[in-house]
């Protein structure tokens, strides 16, 4: 049962799967998550105009947090390239990117997103992410990932542009810098990007992203060629992170809501279709709940701990699918190695070449621009093809927040053109239903001798009630005047009724009445049997069902 197995995924233990036969194999999983987790969040806390402690400090406390808490066994949390595009943009205009009060903010947000997520959790509200669908997931993503590459290639290319600008002035930048490309910067680049692709197209298994930061670290530093103009990542403060909290006015923390609200349900949509489609591959329950639970918790940690909002990694999930973890523990590795080069190693990053950052996020965020998913919408349906679109140009040339808003809209809007076309049949004269017409309704003749039935399947509300009693009176008028006489409403896909629907069926009632035309329900629900009550839709129309429980129930409210 559902209910049970909700209640098993709430009351699991911390690190459930994890035994003495398979913990050797969880820790170098975790030990392989380190290596890709580090290289990636260094490149995603630049993308978000943080310094790179921001994103070594998410990998540490929200981590462990997260860990502990969640009811999926294998995803993992941290930072990706789209929350820090959101960043990004949305406290991009509100301070000046790498100053302490940006940080001060980004910690904010990340707190901000903690009690959403929690708040969310407790009403349990994940159904609202299901809003965001798959065009405009695609659509919003693909847009901060193509902003999010332009930053990068100039990275590559050793161009300085204003990262924290709009997508059209990094563009500018961009175009406007080529003839002063620095080439060296473009040579470590493209080496990191054939390293890249030529080691996963060979050997998936090794952590390639940290090979190319090695061998461009030991380059930098036994080269000179920051001297050549090639930039480096520079020092990184040393330490692990200390616990804080973010001091700002109330109506800075006012400012921060629409994006901490944009930042929540991108993650609520992806991290619970995540956590579900792993859950049921592998074959253990999770709780939708307590993974909104255990995201508050870790951005919560995150705001509090100097790192920034962090998610769900569908990338490094599926990285520790494939390494064959099966536990939380992975995470915890990932911490505490992250700590120990917090303490001790932070030296190690000050070479780190920024060329072989960009290519190694550039190659990371290219899936993100959903160019298959643009072009499976091309040849599936092209509406959603064009809501996608839409959300792309808006969320790249508009703003992240707006995007956010238009694919709320966007989203209405689908639902309701699909809501107000439902399915309407009408029984071919052979009583076949094989043969019933949908959609559109002109008939031509009855199902028996004077009889209609239409069958609706969708529930009866105000985007659908004219449009059912449109369908009705055509097919009345595809038969000779006068030939019909009694109209049977098929209701067994009627699951509810609401006010404005019920004023156009009683409009409906009385034209029928004019034609002399009797009105009878077939397979009521009880539910809809209740509203039909209610909303005084019965009048003297006449019950054919199945049920005899509802009519019992009918005639029993009667009286």
């Amino acid at each position: 049962m559902p209910g049970a197995t909700a209640k098993r995924a709430r009351m699991q233990r911390p690190l459930a799967g994890l035994t003495a036969k398979n913990a050797l194999r969880e820790v170098v999983a975790g030990v392989t998550l380190l290596a890709i987790a580090v290289p990636l969040n260094i490149g995603y806390a630049q993308i978000a105009g943080l310094p790179p402690t921001a994103g070594l400090y998410a990998l540490v406390l929200p981590a462990i947090v997260y860990a502990i808490a969640v009811s999926s066994r294998q995803v993992v949390a941290s930072p990706d390239a789209a929350a820090a595009a959101l960043v990004a943009s949305s406290i991009g205009g509100l301070a000046v990117a790498g100053s302490a009060d940006y940080l001060t903010l980004a910690l904010a947000q990340a707190i901000l997103c903690g009690v959403m997520f929690i708040a969310a959790a407790v009403f349990k509200l994940g159904f609202l992410a299901n809003f965001l669908s798959k065009p405009i997931l695609v659509g919003f993503v693909g847009g901060l990932a193509l902003d999010i590459l332009v930053s990068q290639v100039a990275k590559m290319l050793g161009i300085s542009i204003n990262s924290g600008g709009e997508f059209i002035e990094k563009m500018s930048g961009l175009i406007g810098g080529l003839g002063d490309i620095g080439w060296w910067s473009a040579l470590i680049a493209v080496l990191s990007i054939l390293i890249l692709q030529l080691g996963k197209r060979f050997a998936r298994a090794v952590p390639w992203a940290l090979v190319v930061l090695v061998l461009g670290t030991i380059v930098m530093a036994t080269t000179g060629l920051e001297e050549a103009g090639v930039a480096v990542l520079g020092a990184v403060e040393a330490g692990p992170p200390t616990l804080t909290w973010p001091v700002i006015s109330w109506s800075m923390w006012g400012a921060l809501i629409p994006s901490a609200i944009a930042l929540t349900m991108i993650t609520t949509a992806e991290g619970l279709l995540v956590s579900r489609s792993y859950g049921e591959k592998r074959g253990y329950p999770t709780s939708p709940n307590r993974d909104l639970f255990a995201f508050g918790l870790g951005n919560l940690a995150a705001g509090a701990s100097g790192g920034f909002s962090v998610g769900s990694s569908t990338s490094r999930t599926a990285a520790m699918d494939q390494a064959g973890s099966r536990t939380q523990l992975p995470s915890l590795v990932m911490a505490a190695g992250t700590l120990l080069l917090l303490v001790f190693g932070t030296a190690l990053l000050e070479d780190i070449p920024s060329p072989a950052i960009g290519a190694i996020v550039a190659m990371a965020i290219l899936p993100l621009l959903g160019i298959r998913d643009f072009r499976m919408l091309w040849r599936t349906d092209r509406f959603e093809f064009i809501i996608g679109a839409v959300c792309f140009l808006v969320t790249l040339f508009v703003g992240s927040i707006p995007g956010i808003l238009v694919a709320f809209v966007l989203a209405l809007i689908n639902l309701a053109k699909r809501a107000s076309n439902p399915a309407i049949d009408v029984l071919a004269a052979n009583d076949d239903p094989s043969e019933s017409l949908l959609g559109d309704v002109p008939l031509g003749e009855t199902t028996a001798k004077g009889v209609i039935v239409v069958r609706l399947a969708a529930p009866l509300f105000f985007a659908n009630g004219t449009v059912f009693s449109d369908a009705v009176k055509r097919a009345i008028h595809a038969v000779p005047e006068g030939s019909v006489r009694h109209l049977v409403v098929d209701m067994e896909a009627v699951t509810d009724i609401d006010v404005t629907a019920a004023e156009a069926f009683a409009s409906l009632h009385d034209w029928l009445d004019s034609k002399q035309i009797e009105l009878s329900f077939s397979r009521v629900r009880l539910p809809a049997l209740s509203r039909l009550r209610q909303l005084d839709l019965l009048g003297d129309a006449r019950i054919f069902d199945t049920n005899r429980a509802a009519i019992a129930a009918l005639e029993s409210a009667k009286q």
